[in-house]
């Protein structure tokens, strides 16, 4: 790539500015997986879905499905679209040629379009169908024999079963379950390699025991850079493993923790889009509602490139991601999608360079009061539109708060009043803001008769008074920071299921020492710059961009 290269060379002289341009501010680099969506009724239909691939453009969708104007059980069918963002057409069948009587299922279509593997019901043997171009018709399904599987009929039932297979981008790698000799559990995963398209498959590999459980790992599904592997165990869990090269072994699975509205389902049939941006997968039975028996969902992975808050992805951004080029630091891995590989690099970079020029997105960002208005009683919010009234008479400064204008509040009545935006009682979620003045004794944001969030002491030390649920209290979160020194700084109150968290300008500075149950729940209004009775706490100085996220950040 053209800018890959002009951007190398240009390394040295940006890392010379980083430390003068940014000074301390803070990192906000993840990537934020999605709860599923139906992919809708063109591709879903009252019938049942077993499995997709993706064609190496993300244009062509291949995909097995029962609907009643095919040939078989199960048939392989495409739908196209025009763009990356263009709707899918109506779906094709592949015609005769693929599909029978019997069931052609788990298509996996290879990265020059040529050839199509298909798994089948009937004897659980893999097969290939190939032509000689794109637009050239198919041939017919052949059989891969030894050494990927057994063509002998008299085995016993599922001693040789081989199924869910997929290709890699370069044609050379071949990801599949089977219940071979050699496995750990009711099915594994493994890989045949080629030296080449014209060469035969080698004797299949175990993956080993990282990925692998000893349950049932099945339906892989293979990164274009071949560092990245999906799949499914048992039947209602999707999970990852990473390797740093496709010379390495794979590391311990995660489980993706893919669900919807607090269900789970039978989900199976991962697919990752080949620019790692969206995975489908199925759901079986209709947990999570849909158009029949199994539906395809997408799950999207979302990389969050704005480094340093500012809503734009610029030079800045680039600027701190070469701070940190080379470092082992999952705080600016954004690449490449869809899990990152735990190192500033190229990939990091060219994730960047996407989103370029473009206003920052990040999906878990549920409120944003940016208080850059001139005038008026509103302060509004750009995410949720539920926007604040402001009481008092504060000062809208036009300009010097952190980004653009903010709001000077004077300690003695101002301040603003939101609708609710989150229950700390819900789960995993942050406060961040920026502030520049206060006295002990005042109040940055908190919850309307419930606690206070951001707090300042006798001592004008930070602190949060939201506490555990239930019997046990936590009692308040105390920092020994002072933050009254006359210059910005950004506040940021993090929970994260586990741990209440204080940050100033990206620096932690106090933590539980114990694990919390939850915290206390509570629907009412936020107040920013006054307590939780309203009548105390009033902050006096500048407050500016204040945030809240249904995630814990990485400030």
């Amino acid at each position: 790539m053209c800018w890959l290269k002009s951007y190398r060379a240009r390394l040295m002289l940006v890392g010379v500015v980083a430390v003068i341009v940014l000074g301390s501010r803070c990192a906000q680099a993840e990537i934020i997986m999605s709860e599923p969506v139906n992919v809708g009724p063109v591709i879903n239909d009252a019938y049942d879905m077993q499995e997709c691939d993706f064609s190496h453009d993300g244009l062509e969708l291949y995909f097995c499905s029962n609907r009643s104007d095919g040939y078989g059980r199960g048939d392989i069918w495409v739908a196209r679209r025009d763009t990356l963002d263009s709707p899918w057409q109506e779906p094709v069948n592949l015609g005769p040629n693929v599909n029978s009587a019997d069931s052609e299922v788990e298509p996996s279509i290879s990265g020059d379009g040529l050839e199509l593997y298909l798994g089948s019901w009937d004897d659980y043997t893999l097969r290939v169908c190939k032509r000689s171009s794109m637009g050239a018709p198919w041939d017919r399904p052949m059989k891969i024999g030894p050494p990927l599987g057994s063509l002998e009929e008299d085995l016993p039932v599922g001693s040789d079963d081989v199924y869910s297979s997929d290709i890699s981008a370069d044609g050379l790698s071949l990801y599949f379950a089977s219940t071979r000799l050699g496995g750990y559990g009711k099915g594994d995963i493994w890989v045949a390699t080629r030296a080449s398209k014209n060469d035969p498959w080698t004797e299949p590999v175990h993956l080993g025991p990282n990925v692998n459980a000893g349950s049932e790992d099945w339906s892989p599904t293979i990164s274009t850079d071949g560092l990245t592997l999906i799949f499914n165990r048992g039947t209602n869990s999707t999970w990852a493993s990473t390797r740093r090269s496709v010379d390495e072994d794979w590391g311990p699975a995660v489980n993706l923790g893919i669900e919807k509205q607090g269900t789970v389902g039978w989900q199976h049939g991962p697919a990752l889009s080949p620019d790692g941006s969206c995975l489908y997968l199925e759901n079986y039975y209709s947990q999570w509602g849909g158009y029949g028996k199994g539906d395809y969902w997408q799950v999207d992975f979302t990389p969050i490139v704005n480094f340093n808050g500012d809503e734009i992805i610029d030079i800045d951004d680039l600027v701190i991601l070469i701070e940190h080029w080379g470092e082992e630091d999952s705080s600016f891995d954004v690449g490449p999608l869809p899990l990152g590989d735990n190192k500033i690099d190229e990939a990091d970079l060219e994730t960047l360079m996407r989103y370029w020029g473009q206003e920052a997105f990040d999906p878990s960002l549920i409120a944003h009061w940016k208080l850059d208005e001139m005038e008026g009683s509103t302060a509004c919010d750009s995410v949720s539109g539920e926007d604040a009234l402001v009481f008092g008479d504060p000062l809208w400064q036009s300009t010097g708060g952190i980004v653009d204008g903010a709001l000077r509040l004077d300690g003695v009545d101002d301040c603003v009043i939101t609708a609710s935006t989150v229950n700390p009682a819900d789960g995993p979620f942050s406060v961040v803001a920026w502030i520049n003045g206060g006295a002990p004794g005042q109040t940055i944001i908190s919850q309307q008769g419930s606690s206070d969030w951001f707090v300042l002491d006798a001592q004008a030390q930070l602190m949060t008074e939201l506490k555990s649920g239930g019997r046990s209290d936590s009692g308040p979160l105390l920092s020994d920071t002072i933050i009254t020194d006359g210059n910005w700084h950004r506040v940021s109150l993090v929970w994260d299921g586990l741990y209440r968290r204080l940050y100033v300008d990206g620096v932690e500075v106090a933590q539980d020492t114990e694990l919390l149950s939850g915290l206390e729940s509570a629907d009412r209004a936020l107040y920013i710059g006054v307590g939780k009775d309203c009548t105390t706490g009033f902050f006096s100085g500048l407050i500016d961009d204040v945030r809240i996220y249904n995630r814990a950040v990485s400030p």
